[in-house]
């Protein structure tokens, strides 16, 4: 299934939320009690990043929608590797966050797809797994993710290295 913000047919219902800061990055962060006119100027400087999500458990993909949209990303979401391999076809975006153990194509053999597309050499990927033998971390970046990351995440954490690549 795709599902993506910015389809011109809605495809899901979205809900804001407001994340507690404990959870993002303290960089460009704004207060609760600061004017909503600073709040709107950091928002529109954070314009135009767009951000895939694919993995193949809904609560995995809210999750990183979540942590990203309230990090400034447009969040498109796919559920497979053929879906995010078709976005990816269709939208240019700024960073992908990809489970690894996905049914019919996994997430390694996603990352060589992706970077054999036009446009997606040098894309920041992120392998966000519950891999985390010894060699599952080599594997991620030979199969072209910049980073390997194991669940259960922390989320300052993840959205720090988002930011860093």
């Amino acid at each position: 299934m795709i599902e993506s913000s910015r389809a011109a047919a809605p495809l899901t219902s979205w809900i804001a939320v407001q994340l507690s800061c404990q959870f993002l990055s303290s960089r460009g962060q704004q207060s609760l009690s600061q004017s909503s006119h600073k709040q709107t100027s950091i928002k529109d400087s954070e314009k135009h990043r767009w951000a895939l999500v694919v993995d193949d458990v809904s609560d995995m993909r809210e999750l990183f929608s979540l942590l990203l949209t309230q990090a400034g990303y447009e969040v498109s979401e796919a559920s497979c590797a053929r879906d995010a391999i078709t976005l990816a076809r269709e939208h240019s975006f700024d960073v992908i966050i990809s489970d690894i153990g996905m049914p019919q194509m996994n997430g390694y053999e996603l990352a060589e797809a992706l970077r054999s597309l036009p446009g997606y050499e040098s894309v920041p990927m992120v392998a966000v797994t519950g891999y985390s033998m010894f060699d599952d971390r080599n594997r991620s970046l030979n199969a072209g993710f910049n980073e390997h990351v194991t669940k259960p995440i922390d989320p300052r954490a993840f959205l720090d290295l988002i930011e860093q690549l």
